[in-house]
């Protein structure tokens, strides 16, 4: 590769990469940019060149990208960052935020709960950010924050790297959810034997071992699995028509209960509550959108 120098570098290729690695298509991100594919299949080619790497190779699903474009990813990602928070410490209350966007890790179960008034609050603080709901657990979350596929996270925990800072937004419970056809004992009642004696539908990352089982174990007690998912927007489908029963974070189960017709019960096992934390990279507080978005999250939780 030849000695480059800064000065001649037109630093709108560094947005067209940014878009590309985001969008993985050419077309979508000349649509994100505001100009024509070709103009981005030109910045892509300059690109190349500049950093002697295919950086995004075509595939069955769109552009992939290669070992170094990830490498250069979070680096260009945070160098563009610099450059919107120097333009917002020139006039703070401009409010332009017309073609940004954040992106909010959260497991589905905050999602369904809090997802539709977190839109209304940004809206409301940032007219044009576009938000972007992404899945992720306490057990990734750290990672994904660093690597900066995230800006922000709201889970039960992870936020453990020194880089990291955190807020704790309140405290879960847990609640059942049951096809209120399934119910013999009364509409709003489930006692521990007949929790026990149904079939469970666990909702687990993992997919094996559940918080309610470490309760029962507690007990002496054991329960048995018929099924589990990742995801909580699959419960009306898979519970509708059966006898099964799912124990859930109790806001979830509170959303799920109001749309879909589910029984909602409280969970007749006695389950430690956890914290929800909101987590973000700590140098990332200077960033106005994220700021905008991180007072939406608070207020949209309280």
């Amino acid at each position: 590769m030849n000695q480059m120098n800064i000065a001649d570098v037109d630093l709108n290729l560094l947005k067209a990469f940014e878009a590309l690695h985001d969008e993985s298509s050419a077309s979508r991100a000349a649509l994100r940019l505001g100009v024509t594919q070709s103009a981005v299949s030109a910045a892509l080619r300059r690109l190349r060149g500049l950093y002697d790497d295919p950086l995004f190779v075509r595939t069955g699903r769109g552009l992939a990208p290669t070992l170094r474009a990830n490498q250069l990813k979070p680096v260009i990602s945070d160098a563009l960052d610099k450059c919107r928070q120097s333009l917002a410490m020139v006039d703070p209350g401009a409010n332009n935020y017309e073609g940004r966007s954040v992106i909010v890790g959260l497991s589905d179960d905050f999602e369904i709960a809090h997802g539709r008034r977190l839109i209304e609050e940004v809206a409301r603080r940032a007219p044009g950010l576009r938000l972007i709901f992404r899945q992720t657990h306490s057990q990734i979350v750290g990672r994904a924050l660093m690597e900066r596929s995230l800006d922000l996270a709201i889970t039960a925990g992870g936020f453990t790297e020194r880089l990291l800072s955190r807020q704790v937004l309140g405290e879960g419970d847990y609640a059942c959810l049951v096809d209120p056809a399934s119910l013999t004992e009364g509409p709003y009642s489930l006692t521990l034997q007949a929790f026990v004696a149904r079939e469970h539908l666990l909702v687990s990352s993992g997919g094996f071992i559940g918080i309610t089982d470490e309760g029962l174990a507690g007990l002496g007690l054991r329960r048995r699995v018929c099924a589990s998912t990742t995801h909580f927007a699959a419960l009306p489908f898979l519970l509708k028509g059966s006898q099964a029963v799912a124990t859930i974070p109790e806001h979830a189960a509170k959303a799920i209960a109001a749309l879909s017709g589910l029984a909602l019960l409280p969970c007749p096992l006695a389950l430690p509550r956890y914290p929800i934390e909101l987590g973000w990279r700590t140098h990332a507080q200077m960033d106005p959108a994220v700021g905008k978005v991180r007072e939406a999250i608070v207020a949209t939780f309280t």
